[in-house]
């Protein structure tokens, strides 16, 4: 049985799938992190984001920031999904959950891997607003 899930998609994500993939007899907690799109960016108002993936890397890496998670953290399972195409105000683009026996290790391991994701994987955002749009976050 798998102890990772990632998942990259154009559907919304599904949190529920995330924890029912993480829960696990032995495990007494589940960390879980949402990140959603925000109306403001550095004092501008962000009418929608669109993320591009170059989804081949992306599944590749992030499956390598579980497998990291799992050696380095006492932890159970990990689920990372994350979103692309045009999300809105209050969508969630990327979920990561954790089981493991005690809580600090699902903390620790779903702080690792969303700040992993975020400076490794190839996924970019581009900011829409009224008066135009930019690319953030692209990674070399």
């Amino acid at each position: 049985m798998s102890q990772t899930s990632i998942k990259i998609t154009s559907e919304k994500l599904d949190l529920q799938e995330c924890y029912n993939f993480v829960r696990d007899d032995s495990c007494g907690g589940i960390s879980a992190f949402l990140g959603t799109v925000r109306n403001d960016t550095k004092g501008k108002e962000v009418l929608q984001l669109d993320f591009s993936t170059y989804k081949p890397m992306a599944i590749k890496e992030m499956q390598k920031i579980a497998d990291i998670a799992l050696d380095k953290f006492d932890i159970k399972k990990i689920a990372i999904h994350h979103a692309e195409g045009m999300l809105q105000i209050g969508d969630i683009p990327v979920i990561i959950t954790v089981s493991s026996k005690h809580r600090k290790a699902a903390f620790d391991a779903c702080e690792f891997a969303i700040d992993t994701l975020k400076e490794t994987v190839p996924i970019w955002k581009k900011e829409h607003f009224k008066d135009g749009e930019v690319w953030v976050n692209a990674h070399p």
